[in-house]
């Protein structure tokens, strides 16, 4: 029985973060700040949390439109930051300061979150309401109906009330 007890506890705790799902505490995960300066509080606010590689190309694209959509939302109240997960922090380093992005950028340089939320594939974009938990979430970029679509639901999302 003991066998059986130690077994279990030495479990990572790890589960793949869906709809519904609580999304892990970005300010526990380790993060480094790449640019935007630090990471605001995060309760009770709509978060966009996208990750994306600098060996992505349709995470490269979907950088102005995450842009955009800081530019015409963040006013409103929703915060967007975008983690990376290369394993060289140059790497990601050099990816931010090419684009120069307006919004929060994050180095997942000990892979901690990517692995904790397990996600699919590069980008991937967690919209996650003021309850904390994940409303929506976007695998890959579609162009103008990733735009469209995060848009739609970012305003439904922050026109709920606590």
């Amino acid at each position: 029985m003991m066998a059986a007890l130690v077994g279990t506890a030495v479990l990572p705790a790890r589960a793949e973060i869906k709809v519904g799902s609580p999304f892990p505490a970005l300010a526990a995960a380790g993060l480094e700040p790449l640019s935007g300066g630090s990471l605001p509080d995060t309760t009770g606010k709509v978060v966009l949390v996208d990750f994306w590689a600098s060996w992505c190309a349709p995470c490269k694209a979907s950088f102005p439109m995450i842009a955009k959509l800081h530019q015409d939302l963040s006013g409103r109240g929703l915060i967007i930051a975008a983690v990376g997960i290369d394993e060289k922090p140059a790497l990601a380093a050099a990816f931010v300061k090419k684009l120069a992005p307006p919004f929060l950028t994050l180095h997942d340089k000990q892979q901690k979150l990517v692995q904790q939320v397990v996600v699919p594939t590069m980008p991937t974009s967690y919209l996650i309401g003021r309850d904390g938990r994940v409303r929506f979430v976007h695998e890959g970029f579609h162009g103008e109906a990733t735009d469209r679509e995060l848009r739609r639901q970012i305003e439904s999302l922050l026109a709920e009330k606590i």
